[in-house]
């Protein structure tokens, strides 16, 4: 038998687009069932933090967006698009092993992004946080989406890196997550106008929570041509979208589909705090795409890497999508998943504003957000700092290679002196017991120590000078033999 604590969730099930049902007797620090959380974003849902970073300045037009749980929480994922830039997706499945995450990265730069999640693994191995893997050891999981922005107002070899994970990861908070084009949404476009990240949340009754956090960048267009209204909007909850209005009809102009980038992706995470099994975390992120078909069209194409993650954070008996006992609370979860991605959707469109050649859909239709006093908080609140040379610097000082240990008795008990330190070079050196230096180069790998390298290349001058001189006492030897 579920707890009584998911009572609540089939009423929340009958929450009409536009309508706040008002609960009995709500708990003193939520809201009302079917209103959204006080953030009204995925940071909403208890164990859920985001951090974000980004660069405008040029080259750069890009950045990094991670979810992240403090404790370790079961997830699955859902790829629908035909293109996706992913990583570590296939763990996720109810069929491995893999007992959940401790991050999620949604990310620009696409495939070459994903190299940022090294840095928030890095970022997790330094807090101890991960799968335990031998004495001491971690292995953090954090699977990834990234959004195809190369070359939409930036260089496309400006990229981002594990710096920017790293920057991203320490920049996690619970609290209010800003909106439109920063972090992973940076450089996204979609439908001919700027796309961003969006977030939103419902209350569910009794403490339980749905979130969801997007990256709109889509080969559609989240907007009607009917008459350029935002798709997403009519899912909208009491005044979310207050002051909002179809745009006048001599501004209803959208741009030609023709004139779309056929590389694009829109990616997100939704996420609760009710026990899921993995199967239902699978379930609820397929779910998901609802939203993304409620507010883009069309979407899942074949240049498109649509990817939904979904998480949970609850602890307890989870829900199991083969229980008849819980169809009606799992039903309602997936359900507001959905609609709730359909909203933060809308938001990332709303929030974001032009850069460059990109136009925002509040400057192409202006007289739709003229109202939305709400836009500047959506695009203000919450952390989102600009990566620069100073805290790159910074997070690579942090993600410097660490020292191998010296094999397991090697030194037999005794003291050895301590190393010469190497000249100074360009690159960061670090020392192990055993006098070893590994360094990172311009391309990111270890090398040796100049001192190491110097006495195995003495080393092998040596021994090609013994080998000469043998060779030469030889054919002397053999030339005496002849005369003879």
């Amino acid at each position: 038998m579920k707890s009584s604590r998911f009572a609540a969730l089939a009423a929340a099930a009958l929450v009409c687009p536009g309508i706040v049902l008002v609960s009995g007797s709500p708990a003193a620090a939520n809201p009302a069932v079917g209103a959204p959380g006080a953030h009204n974003a995925i940071t909403d849902v208890p164990g859920i933090q985001v951090g974000q970073v980004q660069s405008d300045t040029a080259p750069y037009l890009t950045g990094t967006s991670v979810v992240y749980m403090p404790q370790m929480s079961v997830a699955s994922v859902d790829q629908r698009g035909g293109a996706p830039a992913t990583k570590e997706t296939d763990l996720l499945s109810p069929l491995n092993s893999n007992p959940g995450v401790n991050a999620i990265q949604l990310g620009g730069s696409s495939m070459y992004g994903l190299s940022a999640t090294n840095g928030i693994i890095r970022w997790l191995e330094d807090r101890g946080e991960g799968v335990r893997v031998g004495a001491g050891g971690v292995a953090p999981i954090v699977p990834a989406a990234d959004i195809f922005d190369l070359g939409r107002g930036g260089d496309p070899k400006a990229r981002t890196s594990a710096e920017w994970g790293y920057l991203a990861a320490q920049a996690t908070s619970d609290g209010p997550v800003r909106q439109g084009g920063v972090g992973g949404g940076t450089g996204a476009r979609g439908g001919g106008l700027r796309g961003g990240v969006g977030t939103a949340s419902v209350h569910l009754g009794d403490g339980i929570y749905v979130g969801a956090m997007v990256i709109v960048n889509p080969a559609g267009s989240p907007v009607d041509p009917a008459d350029c209204t935002l798709y997403g909007v009519k899912f909208g909850i009491g005044n979310e979208f207050a002051g909002y209005k179809a745009p006048k009809k001599q501004e209803c102009n959208p741009p030609s589909t023709a004139a779309q980038q056929p590389a694009n992706t829109t990616i997100a995470v939704v996420a609760t705090n009710a026990p899921l099994e993995k199967a239902a975390a699978q379930r609820m992120s397929g779910n998901a795409h609802d939203g993304m078909a409620r507010a883009i069209s069309p979407i899942h194409t074949l240049g498109d890497g649509d990817t939904v993650f979904a998480v949970s954070t609850g602890k307890g008996e989870a829900l199991q999508i083969n229980d008849p006992a819980d169809t009606r609370q799992l039903n309602a979860i997936f359900n507001a998943g959905a609609s709730t991605l359909a909203r933060a959707i809308a938001k990332a469109v709303l929030s974001s504003e032009s850069i460059g050649n990109t136009t925002s859909y509040c400057d192409r239709y202006p007289s739709a957000c003229k109202g939305m006093k709400q836009l500047k908080q959506w695009r203000t609140q919450g952390n989102a700092p600009d990566v620069t040379p100073e805290t790159f610097a910074q997070a690579t000082q942090a993600l410097a290679q660490t020292p191998v240990p010296a094999p397991a008795g090697a030194d037999n008990g005794k003291p050895k002196p301590k190393p010469k330190a190497a000249p100074a070079s360009n690159t960061t050196q670090q020392e192990s017991q055993n006098g070893m230096v590994l360094a990172s180069d311009n391309t990111g790998g270890p090398t040796l120590s100049t001192g190491v390298t110097t006495g195995l290349l003495a080393a092998g001058i040596l021994g090609v000078g013994l080998l000469g001189m043998h060779l030469r006492g030889r054919r002397r030897g053999q030339a005496s033999d002849q005369l003879a």
